[in-house]
């Protein structure tokens, strides 16, 4: 099977924290927090237009100037998400630039802050100078469990959810959830005299809509010496060409300590991921230490992700007080992930 998304931390396991999350086939990507991100290119960054913010410390902020730079003048929509306080920040960053010649750029800048009850939303127009224009507060949907995991993004294809976690401030931490796996046979087009190409990409977002079997589509197919426009029936194209098999999981948890609640908000966010990133500044040794900053040790990390049942376990966000011992960090987080 061939994974719809490709994710990988935006910098080194002792630099800020950032994942960075492909969409194959879809020139798109979702960006886990906005630390320090000179090394994605202004090519990666482009393509990120959902922006993901646990908090904001400035380890977790600071790249949002470089985000802006690159997307200003361009005619693109930004959207972050992120905890109570994000429009105030995001406010606070465009006010501390002079904007007297951007009247004719099309970049909108949308926020949305997230509160136990209500989502708050903003958006900011360069065409106005970046001035706030603030939205009637909605209801938060499942704001009557508010310990439970709550979505911040649905998407025909995936789904986006959080939870606020306990860093002395909402911290959250986030899970991307494939609706469902779509794999396309070739060989079964092939032998049907059918090519690959950009239809199948109209195919999927047919069956992550939920269309009918019935559903009638005209795609058109590229041929090697002709373009041929032919109509299909979704269910049958579906039974002799699809397989559909669980969807990927990525989760993202950084800035939090080790309490009862915590890990059961964790557990349950996280649980069966294919790829868990989670922070582990500390060792163990300086559990204390980890408790007084409201921080993770590489062990607790590794025992999150067990008790989660995730397949993989990456550890970041590495205190630079253990300089030259990212590899005795992890080693400990995956002895606790295996139960060694």
């Amino acid at each position: 099977m061939t994974p719809s998304f490709s994710s990988y931390l935006v910098n080194d396991r002792f630099g800020d924290p950032g994942v960075y999350v492909e969409i194959k086939w879809a020139r798109r990507a979702l960006l886990f927090d906005l630390g320090q991100n000179d090394a994605l290119s202004p090519t990666r960054l482009l393509r990120a237009g959902d922006l993901f913010v646990s908090h904001t410390h400035m380890d977790h902020f600071i790249g949002f100037d470089r985000i802006l730079r690159v997307a200003l003048g361009r005619g693109k929509t930004l959207r972050l998400f992120g905890p109570p306080g994000l429009i105030a920040n995001v406010s606070g960053k465009l006010r501390g630039y002079t904007w007297n010649l951007v009247d004719g750029y099309p970049l909108a800048i949308e926020v949305k802050e997230i509160y136990p009850q209500e989502i708050r939303t903003a958006t900011f127009l360069a065409t106005d100078g970046f001035q706030p224009r603030e939205m009637p507060p909605q209801p938060r949907v499942g704001a009557e469990c508010p310990s439970a995991p709550f979505s911040v993004l649905a998407d025909p294809m995936f789904t986006v959810q959080a939870i606020a976690l306990n860093h002395r401030i909402p911290s959250f931490a986030y899970a991307l959830q494939e609706q469902f796996h779509i794999n396309v046979n070739r060989e079964r087009l092939h032998a049907a005299g059918l090519p690959v190409g950009s239809w199948l990409k109209e195919l999927k977002q047919y069956l992550w809509q939920g269309r009918p079997d019935d559903f009638r589509f005209t795609a058109t197919l590229y041929f090697e010496h002709r373009r041929e426009e032919r109509a299909f029936t979704l269910g049958e194209v579906r039974d002799r060409f699809v397989t559909i098999t669980r969807g990927q999981k990525i989760a993202y948890v950084v800035d939090t300590r080790y309490d009862d609640e915590n890990e059961a908000k964790i557990v349950e966010l996280v649980r069966g991921a294919d790829q868990f990133y989670c922070e582990a500044p500390y060792l163990e040794h300086d559990a204390d230490k980890a408790r007084e900053r409201y921080h993770l040790t590489a062990r607790q990390a590794g025992l999150l992700a067990r008790k989660a049942g995730v397949r993989n376990l990456v550890v970041f966000h590495f205190s630079p007080r253990y300089t030259g011992m990212g590899d005795v960090i992890e080693k400990e987080a995956m002895e606790a992930f295996e139960g060694r």
